[in-house]
């Protein structure tokens, strides 16, 4: 996608992606200083993020889900196909509240998808499709660089419309999972009241990252709009 929003600057719409990367600077700078803050504040319980996971699937009744540690950085994930939890290192062994709030929202993830939660059963879905149209997107950018953007505006407006509305469906699945999160951690016990305040910073900071994908997708949707209709007033 970066590679489509460079090469807006050889035509008049160029501004128009100025707003996605300012929010996506925004939405990384906040996420790294929450994160940074409080995986390095020890939680009062003392329990690890896997413990902590384990527990919330345990209590709702989710034994089959799995729970792993993965590579990276902040790479959690729940893999619906495997009903599996995947936590990364630092997230999986840290007993602290950035470990306790990432791991609680991935767990959210699963409950979502043992209530058969629409949004997330929506986005299920539609993942074949954006892969699709994320190879779509990276070949708009490649094309481009030989016979330029206009003669792609069609074609455009199809993949970034179908990723932007992957992105908007993923908002709600996301902020859903947060607030079972909040909410759980809280009723069992694994955070005190006063550590809650931590643990809303770092799942709303990470929530600002998929507001900024979803704008900066949609941003780019609408440069394409703009050129298709800038070619039909010129025909």
């Amino acid at each position: 996608m970066n590679a489509v929003l460079g090469l807006m600057i050889f035509d008049q719409w160029w501004w128009l992606f100025i707003p996605g990367l300012l929010l996506g600077v925004y939405a990384q700078m906040r996420l790294s200083s929450s994160y940074k803050k409080y995986i390095n504040e020890p939680v009062l319980s003392g329990v690890s993020g896997a413990e902590a996971a384990r527990q919330i699937l345990n209590e709702t009744g989710l034994f089959n889900v799995q729970v792993y540690e993965v590579d990276g950085h902040l790479t959690d994930h729940y893999d619906p196909t495997t009903r599996s939890l995947h936590l990364s290192k630092q997230n999986f062994h840290g007993r602290t509240i950035a470990a306790l709030g990432v791991s609680a929202h991935e767990a959210g993830h699963a409950l979502q998808h043992q209530a058969a939660y629409g949004p997330l059963e929506l986005r299920m879905k539609l993942v074949p499709v954006m892969g699709f149209a994320s190879q779509g997107a990276f070949w708009i950018s490649m094309a481009g660089m030989f016979i330029g953007l206009t003669k792609l505006a069609l074609f455009g407006v199809v993949v970034f419309g179908v990723i932007t509305l992957f992105q908007l469906i993923t908002l709600p699945v996301e902020f859903d999972a947060s607030r079972r999160a909040k909410q759980i951690l809280l009723r069992t016990g694994l955070v005190e009241r006063e550590e809650s305040n931590g643990v809303a910073q770092v799942l709303d900071a990470a929530a600002w990252t998929y507001v900024a994908a979803m704008v900066s997708s949609l941003l780019t949707l609408l440069h394409f709009v703009l050129i298709l209709r800038g070619d039909d007033r010129e025909s």
